[in-house]
């Protein structure tokens, strides 16, 4: 699988001061206590399970629907402003405001029980809304991040440099939070959970829009659109003929089918403490920084398909062994056995953690840039909402699947922590660790059939580096007929 690649100078476009709003918007994505929302549901604003699965059936009818639309109308737009920069100016404010209301849900319905359908309904309401918000901040924000620099290197220092710098306060909401949740379980420190979440929740949610607008009005598009607007037909026809989009969708697709529920609940439902997960992850912590060392010397050496499978595989093979190992003689429940294990673990995952942010954000970039070398036009919203869409749609499906599972495994929404049975810790244990890896086990193999190969890729950014650098000379002097001929050109797929 190893390929070298030559590579020339690397040229520079985006700035210092451009780099630190990038590192902003990283960070930004990270300033939420997202990994307590089950809790949030189940335990404070208490939903029913069987309720939230009928909401996830009309969330995935809904998101079939407007995310196409939404993909659709951001690939037709062209301002002066960008053709993304106003969605996510216009989306980010009007957002925040309607993602606050989800942390006040408790305070609207105090003392509610989980079928109180008044309840139900506004948490529904809210969801679609926001969903509906997010798409098109999200689709807008994925498209500007593939266009402020044409250099495919640079890109990926970019997102390098952003996650490493972000690594440093990222996890801080999240772990000052899960301390302070575990003070409250265990009745050492006096606050009621509603107020907890609502303050963590709307703080984070504001800081957040912040770093976002920072960047977007401190950055710009760099990769240039295609003269005309592309029609609805140009843009389905960028993803069916996408071969390394295609390979992502059906990998994504075949391991969409996962089941399993987040490792935090195995934590303070098993261990009796969110704060073991923290401990845990510090022996990591430094590997995790070390890692992003290694992903320009590795994609120097190798493909981006044959470290898309090595990282995948490498993960999966770590977590089957704890599933494995921790189920022998309930040492899932034996702190002195599973926490070191987690904590091996841990490292090792690390070690591939650079490459796991870089690779798919890379994959995604070159599926993009793929699209304006065969077909002469960037579909970006389009080509983002598809690859997104399958991983929507499955997750509001195996979402219900997952709420379902947790009821018939028997935990109980409201019990207080570390008091479920025997049986029902262990498949929390099974759904935190192996269950996900096994059922999701599929989506390794249309890997192997990655389409870009490391020559290949290089004649991709070779071509596509000559030929917009003719389109701005050509620009400089044509007049409007030529500049309306070579338009058709574009998007028919003829390059001269």
């Amino acid at each position: 699988m190893a390929e070298t690649i030559q590579t020339k100078e690397v040229r520079r476009y985006v700035g210092k001061k451009e780099t630190i709003a990038y590192v902003l918007n990283d960070v930004a994505a990270s300033l939420n206590i997202d990994d307590y929302k089950e809790r949030y549901i189940y335990d404070v604003v208490n939903i029913d399970f069987n309720l939230l699965a009928i909401q996830n059936v009309f969330a995935t009818v809904w998101d079939s629907v407007n995310d196409t639309f939404i993909g659709v109308l951001v690939d037709k737009t062209r301002t002066r402003w960008g053709k993304f920069r106003p969605y996510v100016i216009l989306g980010e404010i009007p957002l925040t405001a309607l993602g606050m209301w989800y942390w006040l849900i408790p305070f609207i319905f105090p003392g509610t029980p989980g079928n109180y359908l008044p309840k139900w309904i506004f948490y529904f309401t809210m969801s679609i809304i926001t969903e509906t918000a997010t798409t098109f901040t999200a689709v807008a924000k994925t498209g500007y991040l593939s266009t402020i620099t044409p250099e495919p290197l640079e890109r990926s220092r970019l997102i390098a440099t952003a996650n490493v710098a972000s690594h440093l306060v990222e996890d801080l909401p999240k772990q000052i939070f899960g301390i302070i949740y575990d003070l409250v379980a265990n009745k050492k420190f006096v606050v009621k959970l509603p107020k907890l979440f609502a303050s963590f929740g709307i703080a984070c949610a504001a800081l957040s829009a912040g770093f976002a607008l920072y960047f977007v009005m401190n950055s710009r598009e760099r990769v240039t659109q295609s003269i005309k607007q592309p029609t609805v037909k140009h843009c389905f026809k960028a993803i069916v003929h996408n071969k390394p989009m295609l390979t992502y969708l059906i990998s994504s697709f075949l391991s969409g089918f996962s089941i399993g529920k987040s490792r935090t609940n195995f934590y303070i439902d098993v261990l009796g403490s969110v704060t073991w997960k923290t401990i845990v992850g510090i022996p990591a912590f430094p590997v995790k920084f070390i890692s992003y060392s290694f992903v320009e010397p590795l994609r120097k050496r190798f493909s981006t398909k044959a470290l898309w499978i090595f990282e995948d595989a490498w993960t999966d093979m770590l977590w089957l062994t704890v599933f494995g190992l921790g189920s022998i003689k309930g040492n899932f429940q034996k702190k002195h056995v599973i926490l070191p294990m987690m904590a091996i673990e841990e490292i090792l995952e690390m070690c591939v953690y650079g490459l796991r942010r870089v690779i798919p954000a890379e994959i995604k970039n070159e599926a993009l840039d793929y699209s304006e070398w065969k077909h002469g036009y960037r579909s970006e919203a389009m080509t983002g909402v598809s690859m997104d869409l399958i991983s929507k749609l499955q997750s509001a499906v195996m979402g219900g699947i997952n709420n379902v599972v947790m009821g018939k495994i028997g935990y109980v929404q409201g019990k207080e922590i570390g008091t479920q049975t025997d049986k029902t810790k262990w498949w929390i244990f099974a759904l935190g660790t192996g269950i996900p890896i096994i059922s999701s086990s599929l989506g390794i193999i249309p890997k192997f059939f990655y389409p870009l190969s490391a020559d290949k890729r290089k004649q991709m950014y070779e071509e596509l580096t000559e030929r917009r650098q003719a389109m701005a000379e050509f620009m400089k002097s044509a007049s409007q007929e030529e500049i309306d001929k070579k338009a058709n050109d574009q998007l028919n797929g003829i390059f001269e």
